[in-house]
């Protein structure tokens, strides 16, 4: 299981290398692609979620392979983000694109604090994964409340 989910992030990077018109044939391809990651983003990062909030029993190794694949997975939801996605089945704002550095610069402190989260993690030490979660959690809120419509 573990190899087949290396295989397929390893094979994703590799997609999300090229340009991003040869990824997508229509802006609807990108904005499903980019749903599809944070979906499976947020469904590890809630396992993980579940253990520091005591929803779930600490168990290091799930939260260590999760953590992992987090790593991988933060840099996918960036290709979906091109040119004309702005419209259509969105909840992103305009301002991703008008402050596109800005928000590059928050995608980029989410993979940060990602792996941040990893290191921490693979200590199997519930109080560092903790902390490490804390940090990721902010990260990913101040995207949604900036970038994110409800």
């Amino acid at each position: 299981m573990k190899r087949l989910c290396i295989a397929l992030c390893a094979t994703a990077g590799l997609f999300a290398a090229l340009p991003a018109s040869a990824q997508f044939q229509k802006p609807e391809d990108a904005i499903k692609y980019r749903k599809a990651a944070f979906t499976v983003m947020a469904n590890h990062f809630g396992r993980i979620g579940a253990m520091v909030n005591n929803k779930a029993p600490f168990d290091a190794k799930a939260a260590a392979e999760n953590a992992e694949l987090l790593t991988h997975l933060s840099v996918l939801p960036a290709a979906g983000f091109i040119a004309g996605t702005d419209k259509g089945e969105t909840r992103a704002k305009p301002e991703i694109w008008t402050e596109a550095d800005k928000f590059k610069g928050g995608m980029n402190k989410m993979g940060e604090e990602l792996n941040k989260l990893n290191a921490a993690a693979k200590t199997g030490d519930l109080a560092q994964l903790k902390t490490a979660f804390g940090a990721a959690a902010q990260t990913c809120k101040a995207c949604h409340d900036n970038y994110r419509k409800e």
